[in-house]
Order: structure tokens, then C-alpha cells, then sequence
């Protein structure tokens, strides 16, 4: 994927891996956010469900290949699992393979929305966190943008930690629009909900655990057997906001499970093509098209911003 053309488009892009600097640091190789992170490999069976829903080929065929990244939020290689700031939002991304040199991507992360609804707000948040240390008087910059955001405080109270990263739901950012084979339009969002159930830890549970024991955990899980998530999509109503990231849909909308993620063995730290990955929030293929969410191309950007940066660093 290119970098865009716009110099608007470009601007944004840079101010906010510069935002992602700041607050983080540097780190040559790895991501400015969700930079700890462990690769499976696995494949994607659809249910005949999702063929009603969409004409995108991996919904229209019986299986497909995946590879799918479990991580910590933060953008720092070193971030402890065990920290809820660190690791929260826990990320999702996914990616499914077409042929070669195609495929299209899902992202998602464990908390269902966003804390703002455009990528200058995000700024704004970012620089806020960082300008907000123990010294600051109160209200400090984070405590103002909260007080003035409900959407914002409520995205970033606390959560529980899981046992697992396969231990833990997950939810895509913006919302996509899908076709059918007539042509019909449907509003819809993600949802990855794991195939053995939630769990998670108490906060006394949790400080037994060291800054890893997630990613140990996983590693433990794959070698034990397949590890299965569930992709369903929850389908808007008439009415609902399908261009807000930050706007919750009933939890009474239609749910579709579209099918199953098998994972099946952990990718090597080492593996070339595992260490290039971009993924891609943007679809970018029939059956599965971007909604107007103002997000979606300011993230891409970013991604691919980052992503070459981390290729250049890497030598991959």
C-alpha cells in the first residue's frame, strides 16, 4: 500500500505517529502502539449464514488461510501484561489470505467503541496523556479532555485483565458496510468472541502475575491444541450512527456468527513475512466496503506510515 498523495492526509498521518512518539518513545522495528505481540497461523471456515450476508470471497468459500496477532496496547516492546495500562486495550488483528499478494484484514481490540469519533481529537487525546504527569496540577490536560468527553472517560475506565488472549472478546473500531449477491447494503461490526468463553482474572489473581504471563500463556495454549475464535457480526438498525466510532448499537440489533478461526500454531518471532505485515483497516476487495467513519482513513495511513518505518528498521 501507498503513502497518500494528499499532503492534508499526509500531515494528519504524521502528526499522529509524532503524538505516538512522543507519549512512547522510539522503538526501530516496532509498532508506536500495540508494538508486544505474538502471530498465529490458522485458517477461517464461514458459515452458510455469511454467504447471505456478503459476497466477499473468503465468506464464499470453505476455508481460508489466516494469520491472526493477540497484543498488549502499548507502544513500548517491553509493556507488562500485567498493567492494565499497558495492555489495555488488548488488540485483534486478522488477517485473511486470498492468494498471493491478496487478502484484506479485520482489527479489533477488547473494549466495543472508541474514545473519540476523528483522528485530530485522537491527537488531542494523545498529547493530553502525555502532557499529564504526577506533577501536573490538577485538573491536568487528560482531566480536562475527559471531563469534556463522557464518551472519552468511559472508554478509558478500568477493566478486568483476561487469563488469556484467547480468553477475551473482541470488537472492530468502526463499522463496514456489506453487500449480498443482489446488492443489498447492510451496516455491520465485528465482534471476535472466543470459542472456550471469557475469563478473567480478580485483582488479587492478578497480582500474581508476572509482565508476561499473557504471552506465556499463549504459547502454552497453541502447543496444547487449536485455539478457536469466533467471528460474528452485529448488524445495525434503521436509525442507528454508522459513522461514529465512539456511538454503541443496541445490544438488542441482529448478531451473525459468520464463522470460525482455528489457529493452530504460533508463527516464529523471525518469520519474514510475519515481521511485514501492515495491516489494513480498509477492506479493499467486493463484498466488504468501508462505511463514512472518518477513522478508517487516517488509521490507514498510519499503518502504513508506521509499517514502512518498521520495515526499514527491521532490514525485511
Amino acid at each position: 500500500m501507498p503513502l497518500p498523495t494528499d499532503e492534508k492526509r499526509l500531515a494528519l498521518a504524521k502528526e499522529i505517529v509524532q503524538s505516538f512518539d512522543d507519549l512512547n518513545g522510539v522503538h526501530p522495528g516496532f509498532r508506536p502502539a500495540h508494538a508486544k505481540g505474538r502471530l498465529l497461523s490458522g485458517s477461517f471456515s464461514p458459515t452458510p449464514e455469511a454467504a447471505g450476508l456478503s459476497k466477499a470471497v473468503h465468506f464464499n468459500t470453505p476455508s481460508t488461510p489466516v494469520v491472526l496477532r493477540f497484543s498488549d496496547f502499548a507502544g513500548i516492546p517491553a509493556a507488562a501484561d500485567n498493567n492494565p495500562q499497558q495492555t489495555t486495550p488488548r488488540g485483534c488483528a486478522f488477517r485473511f489470505q486470498l492468494g498471493e499478494h491478496k487478502h484484506t484484514d479485520i482489527l479489533a481490540h477488547s473494549i466495543d467503541g472508541f474514545p473519540v469519533r476523528t483522528a485530530p481529537e485522537f491527537v488531542e487525546f494523545l498529547n493530553a496523556i502525555r502532557a499529564s504527569g504526577p506533577d501536573v496540577p490538577h485538573p491536568n490536560p487528560v482531566e480536562q479532555f475527559l471531563g469534556s468527553r463522557p464518551k472519552a472517560l468511559a472508554f478509558v475506565q478500568p477493566r478486568p485483565i483476561p487469563t488469556s488472549f484467547a480468553r477475551e472478546n473482541y470488537f472492530s473500531v468502526t463499522a463496514y458496510k456489506f453487500v449480498d449477491s443482489a446488492g443489498t447494503v447492510r451496516h455491520v461490526r465485528y465482534r471476535v468472541v472466543p470459542g472456550a468463553g471469557t475469563e478473567y482474572l480478580s485483582d488479587a489473581q492478578l497480582a500474581t502475575k508476572g509482565p508476561d504471563f499473557l504471552m506465556e500463556e499463549l504459547a502454552t495454549r497453541i502447543a496444547a491444541g487449536p485455539i478457536v475464535m469466533q467471528l460474528w457480526v452485529q448488524i445495525a438498525g434503521d436509525g442507528d450512527i454508522v459513522d461514529d466510532a465512539t456511538e454503541h448499537w443496541p445490544e438488542n440489533r441482529p448478531q451473525v456468527l459468520l464463522g470460525t478461526i482455528t489457529l493452530t500454531a504460533p508463527v516464529p518471532p523471525d518469520d519474514v513475512e510475519g515481521r511485514r505485515i501492515i495491516f489494513d483497516p480498509i477492506p479493499r476487495l467486493e463484498g466488504v466496503e468501508p462505511s463514512a467513519d472518518p477513522l478508517l482513513e487516517p488509521r490507514a495511513d498510519v499503518y502504513v506510515m508506521t509499517g514502512k518505518r518498521r520495515r526499514a528498521a527491521d532490514g525485511v
